[in-house]
Formats: C-alpha cells, structure tokens, sequence
C-alpha cells in the first residue's frame, strides 16, 4: 500500500469529505485572487465563474457529508478536530502550506495564475478519483459530477492559457 493511501486510511470517509469541501475553498479563494491580479477582462471574468463553481463543488460534498454518519472524536476543547482536519488540508493534502505559499508569490500575472490553477485543478480531480473509494456508491454519481466539472474548468484554463501564450 503506497505512503498517501496509508495517510487517508488514518481518517474516516467524512474526514476525506471535509478535505474535499476544504480543498473548493482553497479553489475558490485562489480564483478570487486571480480576479484581482489580472488585468484581462476576459481572464478576469473566467476566474470569477471558476470561483463560484468550486463553491457549488463545496456545496455538493457538503451535502454527501451532511448525509453521512460521523464519529465524534475526542476534543480538548470544541472545533478541535475541526482546526485540525482544516489545517491538515491546508499544510498536507495535494499541497504543503509552504509549497503552496512558495507558487502562490510567484502568481504575480495571468499567465502564472492559469500555470497555478491548471495544477491544482489536476490534483483535485486526482484527489476525487482516490476519495470514490471511501463515500457510499449512492454518491458516486454525485463526485462524479465534480470531478467532469473539473476537468471542464481545466478545458476553459487550457484554452485561455493557449490564447495568453500566443
């Protein structure tokens, strides 16, 4: 068994899920960020759209989470596990904190904005692949759906990418 699905098996089925609501949020806060830093209307646009898909992707997992039963791990204190599984996402989960602050400085245009987001878009569709194995088969259809969405926004940032490198 390969070192990141020994990882994931350490967690339950709603913690892989509050990962992939976790990861839409990052999405969709890089998108905003991307609306502020290009000066392309068109890219600008795109970006903005972008930001609110991932949303409805939160949303999506959000419902299959809702849906499914829970362990209440032990707390110190309330939100505990919360902060934790968050922080998790944030510093390990398709990316460390430190690399992604690391790509983050040098998205300082369009062109490294797209180069960014084509990435991540790979690893989230790469990440949803993996998590079918832990949600209900009912729900299936349901990532699926998420994972063509993302597929489509890297389609849309390809093609935009193409016309920037001309």
């Amino acid at each position: 068994m390969d070192e990141g699905r020994r990882r994931y098996m350490s967690f339950s089925a709603s913690d892989i899920l509050e990962f992939a609501m976790r990861i839409e949020e990052n999405g969709a806060n890089f998108y905003r960020y991307a609306v502020q830093i290009t000066k392309d209307e068109e890219a600008k646009g795109i970006f903005a759209r972008l930001a609110d898909e991932e949303l409805v992707h939160q949303k999506t997992f959000g419902r299959i989470f809702a849906a499914m039963e829970k362990a209440a791990p032990p707390e110190s204190y309330a939100g505990e596990y919360g902060a934790y599984l968050r922080n998790y996402v944030d510093n390990t989960v398709i990316f460390t904190k430190e690399a992604l602050d690391r790509e983050l400085a040098g998205v300082k245009d369009t062109l490294s904005a797209l180069d960014f987001a084509l990435r991540r878009e790979q690893d989230s569709i790469l990440y949803y692949h993996e998590i079918k194995q832990v949600v209900p088969a009912g729900e299936h259809a349901a990532v699926d759906r998420v994972i063509e969405e993302e597929r489509r926004h890297f389609g849309i940032l390809s093609e935009i990418k193409k016309r920037f490198q001309k």
